[in-house]
């Protein structure tokens, strides 16, 4: 019963916080950031690169994450 009380007001909290509207735009305009950046990763050479420290196996599998996996400090 507490658990159940305890998420009811942590639910309502954020949807008064910030809406579930505003929550999905939120989450939409990060996913597009995202692929903005992974399709500028995966156009670099391997040359660009290894300046920025990335093989191209690690870029590749970067710029293959799915549009809504974005990093979780975004979500904050």
């Amino acid at each position: 019963m507490f658990a159940s009380l305890h998420t009811a007001q942590l639910t309502l909290g954020r949807v008064q916080k910030g809406g579930t509207l505003a929550r999905l735009l939120k989450t939409a305009r990060l996913a597009l950031v995202a692929r903005r950046q992974r399709l500028q990763l995966a156009r670099l050479d391997a040359a660009a690169l290894a300046d920025i420290g990335l093989t191209p196996a690690q870029a590749r599998a970067e710029a293959d994450r799915p549009l809504w996996d974005v990093p979780s400090t975004w979500l904050r």
